[in-house]
């Protein structure tokens, strides 16, 4: 058994307070900050595709570049710290993009217009706190924090953190009508001040290492090194893997950015968090007993089932439209889609160069964000191109997303298995050595 000496003090409180509430705001801006411009500002299918697109390059470039200074200074606490207490600050800042407030400062210009370009700003400020904090630093905390040993039990809490925090989020959503803007209000308020008062409780709480994790490297060594040749020559399967996690990623961001308002807009399902709350139960414990399957089975044999689940899910949600069958669809895409994430992130990490953890985040979010980030709502923004369109209450007219978005997912799934083979060869020469 694990001795639970070799992680650092306050580690478990640590990794559940700071990965739930840090998934808890991803939550509200991957999945709602798309209602909220959707409700209060109409926005379109190209207009979403392009604000995920920007938060992507956003998270990624933050990610790289603090990842690299945080292993150049050698202290993760305080980027963690401060970058959740600004992180906070930013969330905030969204209670005041309203549309009457919008009127009264620009009387001549569309209200919706402006509201759309300063929700675009605000997400990447948000985003790049928000990586700051928690894609970078936090991440690296972790792989820091962790032997090799015990990275799929703990890899399989983290990955958890984000079901839960869906199943908190359409909880506590469930107390407000998303059509009016001081229920936004009250969100964001509520949000924002969480993950500030969270950031600075980890002053206290987060333990480190007060060792230099780069020793002399320069920063700027420290920031392209995961993108140098001899690196990804002397790491192949963890590059490979990275690949398979952009594909993977590809899928998800397809339909992710649409998957409330096709609950609520194309399917009318307003009780949909009581739908969706069973299946974000079941999979999260799905995704903790990956984690030690992972640890047990290895990457191949735990990866597969996730796959199958997933495109199970896929093809579900896309041919049928009763509400049993959406459940079961939306739980066989959640049980694939977590603990499939949860099984990549545990290999990334296991084959992480030792030291070099800070450098790495910046590689892993290309892949796990801004390749997905930028490829998958573009190609969910083409496949709604053509779709039908409804008048709103106030005469606006808004798009209805449709079940092709989870189609496009599988076709893109598809691609994956030949990375998997690729990647099966690299195990086992890995192993013959």
């Amino acid at each position: 058994m694990k001795n639970k000496s070799l992680y650092p003090k306050n580690f478990w409180p640590v990794l559940v307070i700071f990965s739930l509430v840090g998934q808890i705001a991803w939550v509200v801006e991957n999945m709602y900050l798309n209602v909220f411009i959707y409700k209060m500002f109409q926005a379109t299918p190209e207009q979403i595709s392009l604000m995920v697109s920007a938060s992507a390059i956003s998270a990624t470039v933050t990610t790289i570049l603090i990842g690299a200074l945080s292993d150049k200074i050698g202290k993760r606490k305080i980027f963690i710290s401060a970058g959740y207490i600004l992180w906070g600050i930013s969330i905030i800042a969204f209670a005041f993009v309203r549309v009457d407030v919008l009127s009264a400062l620009f009387p001549v210009a569309s209200a919706s217009a402006i509201g759309v370009s300063l929700v675009i700003i605000l997400d990447c400020v948000m985003t790049f706190f928000g990586s700051s904090a928690n894609d970078a630093a936090f991440n690296a905390w972790l792989t820091d924090s962790t032997e090799n040993s015990g990275r799929g039990a703990a890899e399989g809490v983290n990955a958890t953190m984000p079901l839960i925090a869906i199943l908190a989020v359409f909880g506590g959503f469930m107390a407000f009508d998303l059509n009016k803007s001081e229920s936004w209000t009250a969100i964001y308020l509520i949000i924002g001040i969480s993950v500030l008062i969270i950031g600075a409780l980890g002053i206290f709480l987060i333990k480190e290492e007060p060792k230099a994790l780069s020793e002399n490297n320069s920063f700027f060594k420290n920031f392209f090194y995961g993108f140098k040749p001899s690196v990804i020559s002397k790491n192949p399967l963890l590059y490979v893997t990275l690949v398979g996690f952009a594909v993977f990623g590809i899928s998800i961001q397809i339909f992710m950015p649409y998957l409330i308002l096709y609950y609520n807009v194309s399917l009318k399902m307003d009780n949909y968090v009581l739908i969706m709350a069973p299946a974000i139960i079941i999979a999260a414990i799905v995704t903790i007993l990956y984690g030690k399957l992972y640890d047990s089975k290895g990457f191949m044999k735990s990866v597969i089932p996730t796959l199958i689940m997933l495109c199970a899910g896929y093809v579900l949600l896309f041919f049928f439209k009763s509400v049993a069958l959406v459940f079961i669809g939306s739980l066989l895409m959640m049980c694939g889609y977590l603990p499939g994430a949860a099984v990549f992130g545990a290999m990334i990490r296991d084959y992480t160069p030792s030291g070099k953890a800070g450098m790495f985040q910046g590689l892993r979010i290309v892949c796990q964000v801004l390749i997905p980030g930028i490829i998958g709502p573009a190609i969910g923004a083409k496949v709604l191109e053509n779709a039908e369109m409804i008048v709103n209450d106030d005469g606006t007219s808004s798009f209805v997303p449709n079940e092709n978005i989870f189609l496009a997912a599988l076709i893109v799934i598809a691609f994956l298995a030949v990375v998997l083979i690729a990647e099966g060869i690299l195990i086992k020469k890995n192993k013959n050595k």
